[in-house]
């Protein structure tokens, strides 16, 4: 039986990225729920494309046993996250990130999802292919160049133009 996938999309999320993983559960027949990373379940792309989201990120919170896998798809909204990383859905972001790690789950994203998974504390010594902007935050996890890396429960992607070098990997596991 195929893996559950919960799916974090922030607004805006960067389409190109969020629809590969999407497609690639869908042509596999593998599970997955998208949550918006914010107080409503309407997102855009950062094209501008609108997008309705299964549900929101709090929602998400207290179910890693749901699931066997955690998606984190970048977007627009991560290089301003600073500022906005007291809203309430941001919180919640970092607290479903540290949950399902903490089970053990598997942990995928690109972009910037290394530097996601830096601020909650999960990615101690794990190789991590990360943007090259958010490389240098790396702190606790070994930034790496590489278009993509699989580490244990890690599978990261640099950005959303190797996601598809990612996907028959995490596709394999997830079967």
């Amino acid at each position: 039986m195929a893996k559950q996938v919960a799916v974090l999309a922030v607004n805006p999320v960067n389409g190109y990225g969020l629809f590969q993983y999407l497609e690639s559960f869908f042509e596999n027949g593998i599970p997955y729920k998208v949550y918006a990373v914010s107080d409503g379940k309407n997102i855009r792309a950062n094209s501008g494309i609108m997008i309705q989201a299964d549900d929101v990120v709090k929602n998400l919170i207290g179910h890693a046993d749901d699931y066997d896998a955690l998606v984190f798809s970048c977007g627009d909204a991560v290089p301003v996250f600073k500022e906005h990383a007291s809203e309430a859905y941001n919180v919640d972001l970092l607290a479903v990130i540290k949950e399902f790690a903490d089970k053990g789950k598997l942990m995928v994203g690109h972009c910037a999802a290394a530097l996601m998974f830096e601020i909650a504390g999960v990615d101690k010594g794990r190789k991590l292919a990360v943007h090259p902007l958010a490389k240098p935050a790396i702190l606790n996890g070994v930034a790496t160049d590489d278009a993509f890396v699989a580490d244990g429960n890690f599978y990261t992607a640099q950005c959303e133009h190797s996601v598809s070098l990612l996907m028959p990997e995490l596709i394999e596991v997830l079967k």
